[in-house]
């Protein structure tokens, strides 16, 4: 998947700087723009929200163990425990876009089934601890909030009717996963003081109190790094966390670039005429939007950004959110080529369908 996300985005830049001549002054303008967005995004949000969040998604891999949970959705589960098992497995796998679909492909061929299969796809990428911190600081804690309940939501009900209508019950066995020999009380520990560093780095309080708090929770997680695990387990940590921002980092700041040029090159009446109203007709548009674009990982936040501040509603900005992470062009491929044509686009419909319901609730009452 990596050379699929540098081939969209080098797309994305030549249909930006071939359709606009390079002496017009608004290009010049919107390059610069980019920039500025990008310094902003580096000296805001990179340091004490994506770092941790990388250093938690390493833990997450590495030091939890996760056979339980992928055997929570075997075919033997209950409903009541498979399907929200699967909607927040996402956030305790540590996935992002990148690695839902052979992670998807994997739990659906060894027995999960079309159901929960179809949830974890679906609320994966979109409740990755990273993505979820920094759309709740950047485009503001209701949002956030509003996401994170209705991809639930929303991937358990497609989850269900995808059962529903295909009446699949998995075909028994999982596979097995890597695990270290770290006890669960130690990693969980370890897990909380990282998140803690992190949601205390996002809160408004008063600086004294909040830099001694930091100090204190990152001097714990260092040493608990250096003396509370074998030497292999915090190399694959640290590799693990470095594998995640390698992957993530630059696709983010190519967006956050391309984000800067979006807001001063596209008209803003376009986006006020397309999205910019609570209705059916501009939900409905930013969720087939949002299903068609490629995103990589974290990218969609700092676009959202972008269109919101060209005049795009808050119905439409969910939708976008909800559609964008769980399909794209790309990704619609692969779908279909594990799933067959009638059950991935039985999907894909899905997806557009409840982006809109929920982008609709979420402008009625944001």
């Amino acid at each position: 998947m990596s050379e699929l996300k540098l081939f969209f985005l080098i797309l994305a830049v030549f249909f930006v700087f071939y359709f606009v001549p390079f002496d017009a002054p608004a290009v010049k303008d919107s390059i610069l723009n980019g920039f500025v967005m990008l310094n902003e995004y580096a000296r805001e949000h990179v340091l004490l929200c994506l770092v941790p969040a990388f250093f938690i998604a390493g833990t997450i891999s590495v030091m939890l163990k996760k056979d339980a949970i992928l055997k929570l959705l075997g075919p033997d589960a209950k409903r009541i425990i498979s399907y929200p098992i699967a909607a927040i497995s996402g956030a305790i796998l540590a996935v992002c876009s990148c690695t839902i679909l052979p992670l998807f492909g994997g739990i659906y061929k060894k027995g999960a089934g079309i159901g929960p299969a179809a949830t974890f796809l679906f609320a994966g990428p979109a409740i990755n601890i990273a993505a979820i911190f920094l759309t709740a600081r950047i485009l503001g804690w209701d949002l956030g909030i509003a996401r994170m309940i209705a991809t639930l939501s929303a991937a358990i009900l497609i989850g269900l009717i995808m059962e529903l209508i295909y009446k699949e019950k998995g075909s028994g066995g999982f596979v097995q996963t890597a695990e270290t020999n770290t006890s669960n009380a130690k990693a969980l520990t370890f897990f909380l003081l990282q998140l803690f560093f992190l949601v205390l780095s996002g809160l408004k309080i008063n600086p004294t109190i909040k830099n001694a708090g930091l100090g204190v929770l990152g001097l714990s997680v260092f040493g608990m790094a250096l003396f509370g695990f074998e030497r292999d387990e915090t190399r694959s940590w640290i590799a693990e966390t470095w594998d995640f921002a390698k992957k993530i980092l630059p696709y983010l700041f190519v967006g956050v670039f391309l984000a800067g040029i979006i807001t001063k090159l596209l008209p803003q009446n376009v986006v006020v005429f397309l999205l910019g109203k609570n209705n059916i007709f501009s939900t409905f548009v930013a969720s087939i939007i949002g299903a068609l674009m490629y995103f990589a990982t974290l990218t969609e936040v700092p676009i959202v950004q972008a269109l919101t501040q060209l005049g795009m509603a808050k119905g439409p900005t969910l939708a976008l959110l909800m559609a964008g992470n769980s399909l794209s062009l790309p990704s619609m491929i692969v779908i279909t080529k594990l799933l067959g044509k009638k059950k991935a686009f039985t999907y894909f419909g899905l997806v557009v369908l409840f982006s809109t319901i929920f982008g609709m609730i979420y402008g009625l009452i944001g």
